[in-house]
């Protein structure tokens, strides 16, 4: 069937918008506080920017049209998404970054109507944040999800949960936890996970220190998180008992995808800033601009921009059809992570001097997209899997 890249007049003026709200009210914030997300004002500075996107119209497109979004699909989302991450800060202004906006999709597809009218509306609305409580220090939960430890037993009208997690982003200030624990098995089994919702101020829910971490545009941190005999009611049981590693897979494939049109955003930003310098600046006799070997990264940058986009937008696709497309989001993952990074140390190299320095955003751009190599799944994990993947069809058609 003929597949179209365009997008529906709708979409293009949110697009239109976005990018101008980004540019003219978000960039600024920024730059004046050099991507340092806590000395702009945390989150008394996600509420006024999220008023100011609410006023423009561009709020929340991923959510449901019944919790005030725009109810937009996967690859309606990537070019606004891509915007909205044009400023480090676009992303909460707008409540489509992570954790929030993963949450928000789960929610959406999980939740029963009673959670849904608790937990996603407000989320969705701005007027809470949220954090996934997976990860856990060794041995517990990290690239391998199926060491869990974190646990839960089943009491009268609920359960109970014991646990130690870490890297929570956004855990400081959060208004609820979707916490991951086993109810059954023993880790290093593959089941026996199950999620739970529980508001932040549930007895038992202890917010630990911040790790220090290279990206400080994130609201809320990477904090440690304790649960001390932390009682969840039965009707706070996300989806099914035992059942949460296959409820999680709603949740990751578009959160790395939404992860991808985010930094790519950014890394499209340290391009045009580069570019921009490049074609101006004169050394050597010539504008850089026209300078063979500076010309080879601007043509590398551009490339990388363009497969990044090709690869998000078919695994979108793929997403949006219904399947899980695991193999298809952890490529364009994968790419992206590894391409975002060699966009932006590109745009530092071409700038020299000031491409290190506080006067351009590139070294604070540099310090935000790093991490995604980690987060979301190493790359080493995801070729792992990839590789997993087709070796394993092969033996089978051999077979």
């Amino acid at each position: 069937m003929p597949i179209d890249l365009t997008y529906s007049p709708e979409v293009e003026a949110l697009i239109e918008k976005t990018r101008t709200f980004v540019r003219t009210e978000i960039l600024p914030i920024e730059d004046e506080f050099h991507g340092n997300v806590e000395d702009a004002g945390g989150d008394e500075l996600r509420v006024r920017m999220q008023r100011a996107a609410k006023d423009a119209g561009v709020f929340a497109p991923h959510a449901p049209i019944e919790y005030g979004g725009a109810g937009l699909n996967m690859c309606d989302r990537a070019p606004l998404f891509e915007e909205g991450g044009y400023s480090l800060f676009g992303p909460p202004a707008l409540n489509i970054g992570a954790p929030d906006e993963g949450n928000v999709h789960m929610l959406a597809h999980i939740a029963s109507d009673a959670q849904k009218q608790q937990f996603l509306a407000p989320l969705a609305a701005g007027d809470v944040r949220s954090a996934f409580a997976m990860t856990e220090p060794a041995p517990g939960a990290g690239s391998d999800p199926s060491a869990l430890t974190t646990a839960a037993v089943k009491v009268d009208g609920g359960w109970k949960i014991d646990g130690h997690k870490w890297f929570i982003t956004g855990a400081d200030g959060a208004g609820f936890f979707i916490i991951m624990a086993r109810t059954s098995g023993k880790p290093g089994m593959r089941g026996g996970a199950t999620m739970f919702l529980a508001p932040a101020d549930t007895k038992g829910i202890k917010v630990g220190r911040h790790i220090g971490t290279l990206d400080k545009a994130m609201i809320g941190g990477h904090c440690e998180v304790f649960f001390d005999n932390v009682f969840v009611p039965d009707e706070n049981v996300l989806g099914a008992v035992d059942e949460g590693f296959a409820y999680a897979q709603v949740r990751l494939g578009p959160a790395r995808m939404t992860h991808v049109m985010r930094w790519l955003g950014a890394a499209r930003r340290g391009h045009d800033i580069a570019v921009a310098q490049v074609a101006q600046r004169e050394g050597f006799g010539s504008k850089l601009g026209d300078l063979g070997m500076v010309q080879k990264m601007v043509a590398d940058n551009e490339i990388d921009i363009a497969a990044t986009r090709a690869l998000l937008i078919q695994a979108c696709f793929a997403l949006d059809q219904g399947s899980h497309a695991s193999n298809e989001t952890s490529i364009a993952k994968t790419y992206a992570a590894e391409a975002v990074f060699r966009i932006v140390d590109r745009s530092i190299q071409m700038c020299g001097g000031l491409g290190v320095s506080d006067d351009l955003p590139l070294a604070r751009l540099s310090r935000e997209v790093r991490p995604f190599r980690v987060y979301d799944g190493p790359s080493e994990v995801h070729r792992w899997a990839i590789a997993k993947r087709v070796v394993g069809a092969a033996k089978k058609a051999a077979q």
